[in-house]
């Protein structure tokens, strides 16, 4: 009987990235997060950061709407969500990750860079 054990691909590091970087990657793996492009189109997500609650629709071809921001988002507005960050400049695109900053470009505020994500889930359907 032959058994197979699917183990997730995790990073290993690179001598090219400076310690606090690799840490910070190794992190983001053990925490967790959600990769967009794991995400269907007509699905939603919650993500709560310190001082707000988002909610993520992608629909219309991928397109990301965000709401939950009385300024930036009060109503489904639409974005280019562009990954997150340990607030700094380094990015890891296309990922929404616990203990990291949602970073998104936003039509008319430009960039967008939450305070640090607690939590991100499957929203329930609207």
């Amino acid at each position: 009987m032959d058994s197979q054990t699917n183990h997730p691909t995790l990073f290993s590091g690179s001598s090219s990235f400076a310690r606090d970087v690799t840490r910070g990657i190794v992190r983001s793996e053990i925490e967790g997060g959600v990769y967009l492009t794991e995400i269907q189109e007509g699905e939603a997500l919650e993500v709560q950061t310190e001082n707000r609650s988002y909610r993520i629709e992608l629909r219309d071809g991928r397109a990301a709407y965000i709401s939950g921001h009385p300024v930036f988002c009060p109503e489904p507005t639409h974005v280019s969500i562009r990954g997150s960050s340990w607030g700094g400049s380094m990015l890891k695109l296309a990922f929404i990750g616990r203990g990291m900053h949602l970073e998104f470009q936003h039509p008319e505020y430009r960039t967008i860079t939450t305070s640090r994500i607690l939590d991100v889930r499957q929203a329930a359907a609207a």
